[in-house]
């Protein structure tokens, strides 16, 4: 078959010969730019040369005959054959169509107020998704402790050596580092009044109350949360939770439960942690820029931080553990498709457990201070 071909034999006539198939188009398009018609001519397009159609050649057909329309000419199709006639049609009802969606994309009346719509829903739905995922998971574990033979204390274990043990180096040097960055700037202002010794006051309630609990759910919403959510979200897109199903595994015991407890048990021991190294941090700090040394400030201290304090602190962990878990799994399970939507969901999940771990932040500060702990 030879190539597809486009010539204009007389001013108002246009021949078409050849294959206008996919891989016969060839320099088609080159062809075409040499074509004009007369403003507003009657042109007739004779195709009773062309020997092959495919859907490729007709889109690129009906796109030439558009195109050569542009003055206010028209073209006639004549001589196809009945066969060619049906794809043509076709296509070009699929091509208005779309024309007609996109036009009436654009034509929306208040575009901007439907897209906040649109994510008004979406929230909605993800919300009630959410709460479905809860109560799933809430069910896993009343069978679990109904019969605790079904909870498998290995991940557990697993979990709280990768959820909790390693990541002692980076939540300890960020801890520490916060400690050094408050003391170093209330340093400053308490100079200049030569109250040297409140700097303890700060570092401890600011710490122990809030810094410390905050800061480690953070790292571990950034370093747990996500992992959660790219493992359960690679074993969706894989089918290996189909799978579970089918040999009738509950994957909110198999994935869900060990992640949960485990973070539960690790994020608290986290804090502790934290506490400890930002208040290192503070106190070194206050040696080196207001002269207040270790037993002064150890003393001030513990006359200043009262034993509520530090339970208000670690009682927030507990909390922001089950939203970091929850939310990074609810995100795996919501995967579907390919590897771009793994890396979607992974985003999703720490977004959204950074801002509702600062959420239930602020929430729980105004609770404890309306309680007055």
């Amino acid at each position: 078959m030879q190539a597809a071909a486009i010539a204009q034999a007389h001013e108002h006539d246009i021949v078409l010969s050849g294959s206008w198939t996919a891989l016969r188009l060839g320099d088609i398009t080159s062809q075409a730019t040499v074509i004009s018609l007369p403003s507003k001519a009657a042109a007739v397009a004779d195709a009773s040369a062309i020997e092959a159609l495919d859907t490729t050649g007709a889109w690129l057909l009906q796109k030439l005959l558009l195109r050569l329309q542009h003055n206010g000419s028209t073209i006639s199709l004549r001589g196809l054959r009945p066969e060619f006639t049906r794809l043509m049609d076709a296509v070009t009802a699929q091509m208005g169509a779309q024309s007609a969606a996109t036009h009436g994309a654009d034509a929306r009346p208040f575009p901007r107020l439907t897209h906040i719509g649109q994510h008004a829903l979406n929230a909605i739905g993800q919300g009630i998704a959410l709460l479905g995922f809860i109560g799933e998971t809430t069910l896993a574990m009343a069978g679990c402790l109904r019969h605790p033979r079904r909870l498998r204390w290995r991940p557990v274990l697993y979990n709280i050596r990768s959820a909790g043990f390693d990541a002692l180096p980076i939540v300890g040097v960020l801890s520490f580092l916060l400690g050094v960055v408050v003391a170093y700037q209330g340093s400053a202002q308490l100079r200049q009044y030569g109250a040297n010794i409140f700097v303890a006051d700060l570092v401890g309630l600011s710490m122990l109350r809030e810094f410390a609990p905050l800061i480690t759910a953070i790292i571990i919403a950034g370093r747990s949360g996500s992992a959660y959510a790219a493992q359960i979200g690679t074993m969706a897109v894989t089918e290996e939770i189909d799978a579970m199903r089918t040999l009738g595994l509950v994957p909110q015991e198999v994935l869900v439960l060990p992640k949960l407890i485990a973070l539960v048990i690790a994020l608290p021991l986290l804090t502790v942690f934290s506490d400890i190294l930002g208040v290192w941090g503070g106190m070194l700090m206050a040696s080196t820029q207001l002269e207040v040394g270790f037993a002064e400030f150890i003393d001030r201290l513990t006359k200043t931080v009262s034993i509520s304090s530090y339970l208000v602190g670690i009682g927030k962990a507990p909390i922001f553990a089950l939203i970091i878990a929850c939310i990074g799994c609810f995100q795996g399970f919501r995967t579907k498709g390919g590897a771009d939507s793994v890396g979607q969901q992974t985003t999703r999940s720490v977004v959204q457990s950074i801002f509702l771990v600062i959420v239930a932040d602020a929430l729980l500060s105004i609770a404890f201070s309306a309680l007055d702990l």
